[in-house]
């Protein structure tokens, strides 16, 4: 998907923040165990795939900065490993990643010292990887043992790399808005073939099909199908409940297309019919959501949005008498956070919760052009004395995708219903 020129093209802005006699290494993601001698299918670290585009463990992005040079250690072609697992790419990784030279990961330990000594500073992501702090460590204790310069200072060059992530290509944007695309078609034939007697994993099941059709081999993230009260439970994934009419049943699914992510959520009933109830609650999460979607555009803080999206909650909440008091006391007082605890947005890429987004609702973040996020409101009313009785075991999130453009933004998802009557004819 993507050419050798985009990955050389993102190491060399890597390269320009990094300090003269310095070397960045940059780890692939390991295998993880699933149980005894299996193992979960492959997922490579987003950094190192978005430096190399490289799809194999025990790899190292080795960057120097002297001469701008770039090597990738990785495993070597093995014919018996071959038969095992299928090819890996050894030498002729050249050609897909853009590095100056390739070495064989079994002589890391034999030569990573020799392009590290004599350097003032290493970056690298201390912690995030056991077996690569290892190796670092070795090499320098090789490197001190030699009696050769050693590097003094070691830090972490992430930052850089996910200035530079959070802002999308065109062909990143191409591949999000393709990955939403077939997330979009999974959820809407989801919709339409639920049904009370179902099991949640039976829609899960269908969306995952739909997945694999169009051409998503893997989830962002676990699916999510969660019925009745399971919805309160905002990362539920249990999926194993029989639909029961008269309920919502919470969808949060999005695939994985060639790395990026995709993020959708939609509530709807399971029999193909809003209660009153249902339907007063799913009204203000919808309202929630076109008022988040109006403020979005190019030097705007999601911070801003989400206060007013705060703001639309709690009225709506205490219209209902689910909430009661003065709107700036409650949400000065947080109360509002037993309905609402998470926050409207969140950058998706690489990864389904992306760079930045821990603190993306917190800070003044200012949105550019080039970012995807999502627009996610939920109210969620858990079994509560507090709560009049017939609001109790209900749970509604509607999320979009958007990309913010020149002119405000671009609603990846817009095509899957959320207006509660195009829901109700399309499931009738």
């Amino acid at each position: 998907m993507f050419k050798a020129k985009t990955f050389i093209k993102r190491r060399k802005t890597l390269f320009n923040h990094m300090q003269r006699n310095s070397a960045a290494l940059i780890f692939s993601a390991s295998t993880m165990i699933r149980s005894n001698d299996t193992h979960y299918s492959f997922r490579q670290n987003s950094d190192f795939w978005y430096l190399t585009g490289f799809n194999e463990p025990n790899s190292l992005l080795l960057l120097i900065k002297n001469k701008n040079y770039s090597i990738l250690f990785n495993r070597d072609y093995n014919y018996l490993e071959k038969i095992y697992f299928g090819n890996c790419l050894g030498q002729s990784a050249l050609d897909l990643t853009g590095v100056n030279q390739v070495i064989s990961w079994n002589l890391i330990n034999d030569t990573l010292y020799q392009f590290l000594s004599g350097l003032d500073v290493i970056y690298h992501a201390t912690g995030l990887f056991s077996q690569a702090d290892q190796i670092l460590f070795d090499t320098l204790k090789k490197i001190e043992k030699f009696k050769l310069k050693t590097p003094t200072k070691i830090f972490d060059c992430r930052s850089w790399i996910h200035q530079m992530r959070v802002i999308k290509s065109k062909e990143e944007i191409k591949i999000l808005r393709h990955a939403a695309k077939i997330s979009t078609k999974a959820h809407q034939i989801a919709m339409i073939k639920c049904r009370p007697g179902l099991f949640e994993y039976h829609l899960e099941g269908i969306i995952h099909y739909q997945f694999n059709k169009r051409g998503a081999r893997f989830q962002s993230y676990s699916t999510i199908v969660a019925s009745g009260n399971n919805a309160c439970i905002l990362h539920y994934d249990e999926n194993k409940n029989k639909l029961k009419s008269g309920d919502l049943v919470l969808v949060d699914a999005g695939c994985e297309y060639y790395g990026y992510a995709s993020d959708i959520t939609r509530t709807y009933p399971t029999n193909g019919k809003f209660n009153f109830v249902q339907l007063s609650i799913y009204k203000i999460v919808l309202s929630a959501l076109y008022k988040a979607l109006s403020m979005f555009r190019p030097n705007v803080t999601v911070k801003s949005i989400n206060n007013a999206v705060i703001k639309v909650i709690v009225t709506g909440l205490i219209k209902l008498g689910i909430l009661n008091g003065n709107i700036n006391s409650l949400i000065r007082n947080h109360d509002y956070r037993e309905f609402y605890m998470h926050n409207i947005s969140h950058f998706i890429g690489l990864d389904v919760h992306d760079v930045y987004s821990n603190n993306l609702n917190k800070q003044d973040y200012i949105l550019k052009p080039g970012m995807v996020l999502t627009v996610e409101p939920g109210i969620y009313i858990n079994f509560n004395k507090k709560v009049p009785k017939e609001y109790q075991g209900i749970g509604i999130r509607i999320e979009d995708t958007i990309l913010i453009n020149e002119s405000g933004y671009e609603n990846f998802t817009s095509d899957l219903l959320k207006d509660p009557i195009n829901i109700e004819n399309i499931m009738c």
